[in-house]
């Protein structure tokens, strides 16, 4: 079963594992982890509760009867294959493990701190395929590969415990927005299906409510001010510096805006209709970057810097 966002049974469920003796949870040994196994919590279900997908099926966006213009997908473009992933159906699985052009892709998605997130599943040439650890960290979820059982934090891109500790993954370019809008940039886009081998009820969105509410379910090590927490942000690093663009920003400051991150030069493209955000560099490429909510991106990035319309940045052609 998917987490369900109520306070209550997530208080039960702190007060049932005692901190001190959490050098191991759910099958993972945490002692020697690159977080300290202190701030990994239990997130209720056990390793696997939580299903991967790993047969994928997919529809021509034609016949995807049960998707509404507006609900939101994960989309994602590998040479000429275009593919959404339907935030209904990651919110009961969080991973999908696939292969896209003949290469190992993990897809995965956080509904705590809102974040899609696409990677490269090869690691010094082996591919990976994961699961859902059941554990989180900052309220991010905790990835485990099957080939080493080691944990992998997914905000950070990297395994943080097992024979793999220290290993990054290469973020892929993807693409938050909703079907209708996805349908119209990519209208040759095939879309995940709610044939996944588990039956789950996909027409109900088992953390309604949560998006809306200044509560947070897990502790984070720093804790973000000055916008709502779940306020939806575009959040890109690189060449060692990181940058929020809060949506309630992006909405005031026009469609497109030229900035600079790590001596790059970058444009940010905003659709407020779609709540679509995306990073581009000089050459219109589309870069690696994450939505999610605010909290989530400054809780690993304390230091971020944060874009403000008519501060920083200007109006791009």
């Amino acid at each position: 079963m998917s987490r369900h966002p109520h306070p209550g049974l997530v208080l039960a469920a702190a007060l049932w594992l005692a901190p001190a003796v959490a050098q191991e949870m759910n099958g993972f040994a945490l002692k020697d982890s690159l977080i300290p196994y202190l701030e990994i919590n239990f997130g209720g279900p056990e390793k696997d509760g939580i299903p991967a997908i790993d047969k994928p099926d997919f529809l021509a966006a034609g016949i995807a009867a049960f998707l509404k213009n507006d609900d939101e997908v994960l989309g994602i473009v590998r040479g000429k294959t275009a593919r959404a992933y339907p935030i209904r159906i990651l919110n009961w699985h969080e991973v999908v493990n696939d292969r896209i052009d003949g290469a190992p892709v993990v897809i995965s998605f956080c509904p705590l701190c809102g974040t899609g997130m696409a990677f490269d599943a090869r690691v010094n040439g082996r591919e990976l395929t994961f699961g859902v650890s059941g554990l989180l960290y900052n309220s991010d979820v905790l990835l485990y590969d099957r080939q080493t059982n080691s944990l992998w934090s997914q905000l950070l891109a990297q395994a943080i415990s097992g024979p793999l500790k220290g290993s990054r993954l290469a973020m892929l370019p993807l693409t938050q927005t909703t079907w209708a809008d996805w349908r119209r940039l990519h209208p040759g886009t095939v879309v995940l299906s709610t044939n996944t081998g588990s039956a789950r009820p996909y027409l109900h969105n088992p953390y309604d409510g949560y998006e809306e509410s200044e509560a947070l379910m897990f502790p984070v090590a720093f804790r973000a001010a000055g916008f709502h927490p779940k306020e939806r942000v575009l959040g890109l690093k690189l060449g060692g510096e990181s940058k929020a663009y809060p949506f309630v920003e992006l909405g005031k400051a026009g469609s497109a805006i030229a900035d600079h991150i790590g001596g790059m030069p970058v444009t940010i493209r905003f659709d407020k209709t779609a709540r679509r955000a995306t990073a581009h560099d000089a050459e219109g490429r589309q870069l690696p970057a994450v939505v999610g909510f605010w909290f989530a991106w400054h809780a690993f990035h304390p230091t971020t810097a944060v874009f403000r319309a008519g501060a920083t940045g200007k109006a791009a052609d």
